[in-house]
């Protein structure tokens, strides 16, 4: 017969009970007792270990009473704010955006312990309509204020029917401790097309959880991007499910690590019906003695036939004591499909470093330019031109050490 021993917990995860039991989340809270925060035995934190990773936990959050700077600012893009996980007062929307809240968090039930502490802990979400051609950008600010706090937030947003929108999505707050974690539940109507972008520019001593839900409709185009360039410790994870046939979408994603970074990109994307398309690529750059994680999944389902899906890591070394790791996977249950995946690791290439510096370039200069057509391929399909610039200025900053 089997022994069951106890968990032993540390300070983070006894925090953690206490916050759940004061929220009136026992059930949660008897299970995180149980069980503790999942370790490298658990495949989907295989190389996250979140006992290890999550030292200590900050008391919860209270009402925002001042707000920082923007991390980012997009010229002419349409602003929305949540503050310590509560909605803002907002301007008057343009036209097609309709916005509202709602209690609660809006993620889908699963066994995954950042799921379930956002669902006992985010107490509202912002919630977005969208009908038509938006315009302008749509930008979701999501701030941590004040002393080093521990807040969850949320955000459900409909995309109608033959709709379009491009929507970013900021995290970031004042130069503290933080514990962030954000929902996002993004629903895609039939024949829209969307562009979504999550990009987490927290504090270096704060940690950052975010996880993102997409719904793909019918003939339905989506662009997902995800940027960290922040936390000390960072995860965002992705579940997406195409729900209607002719849906395509481009999954994205950067990783840019410095020293004593720990920054991972979890992806799972389900192919539930015929005729889906789907291609991703993510690139991770990382220096110093830091360490980038990206877990990509695809999953056919045994009635998705004609399902095109392709999958790539490329990885970025600008140190010898940057770890890069890769996992990609494919778990196919159809006959009639085109899927793969491909990983690639490797540092700066030394022949065209030389050829710069040979025609008078400064090395860090020319260090620079390889490293920005290195993901110029990310950036590039992000058509408004203002947005665009906004988020190839991140890139400059992170590359200048800012």
């Amino acid at each position: 017969m089997a022994i069951a021993f106890p968990v032993r917990l540390g300070p983070a995860e006894n925090t953690l009970i206490e916050q759940l039991n004061a929220a009136g989340a026992a059930d949660q809270a008897e299970r995180l007792a149980g069980a503790g925060l999942p370790t490298r035995r658990v495949e989907t934190y295989h190389y996250t270990d979140l006992k290890t990773l999550l030292r200590s936990v900050p008391p919860l959050t209270r009402a925002a009473t001042s707000a920082s700077a923007p991390a980012l600012e997009v010229p002419g893009a349409y602003q929305l704010m949540i503050a310590n996980g509560a909605v803002q007062a907002h301007g008057t929307a343009p036209a097609g955006v309709i916005v509202g809240k709602a209690e609660g968090s809006v993620l889908t039930t699963r066994d995954d312990v950042i799921v379930r502490l956002n669902t006992a802990f985010a107490k509202e979400s912002l919630v977005l309509n969208l009908e038509g051609s938006v315009d302008p950008v749509i930008q979701i600010d999501r701030r941590t204020e004040g002393p080093a706090a521990h807040a969850s937030s949320s955000a459900r947003i409909f995309v109608a029917d033959n709709g379009s929108a491009t929507i970013i999505e900021t995290y970031s707050g004042s130069q503290e401790a933080h514990l962030a974690n954000h929902a996002t539940y993004l629903d895609i109507g039939a024949n829209a097309n969307v562009t979504h972008i999550t990009v987490d520019l927290s504090a270096k001593a704060s940690t950052h959880f975010a996880t993102v839900e997409y719904q793909i409709g019918e003939n339905a185009k989506l662009r997902s991007l995800v940027i960290h360039a922040g936390a000390a410790l960072e995860r965002t994870q992705i579940f997406s499910r195409f729900a209607g046939e002719g849906a395509y979408a481009d999954f994205t994603g950067l990783n840019l690590v410095n020293d004593g970074q720990h920054g991972d990109i979890t992806l799972n994307v389900n192919h539930e019906v015929p005729n889906t398309g789907s291609k991703e690529l993510y690139k991770q750059i990382a220096r110093g003695r830091s360490r980038a994680v990206f877990q990509g999944k695809i999953v056919v389902e045994r009635d998705s036939q004609k399902t095109d899906s392709k999958m790539m890591m490329q990885g970025l070394m600008l140190s010898d004591e940057a770890e890069i790791l890769s996992k990609p996977e494919l778990e196919i249950y159809a006959d009639d499909v085109v899927c793969g995946h491909g990983s690639t690791c490797g540092k700066l290439d030394e022949d065209w470093l030389f050829y710069l510096v040979s025609r008078g370039i400064p090395k860090e200069e020319a260090e620079t330019m390889l490293v920005r057509g290195f993901l110029e391929e990310l950036l590039d399909p992000i058509e408004d031109e203002a947005l665009n610039e906004s988020l190839k200025a991140i890139v400059d900053s992170w590359l200048l050490g800012k």
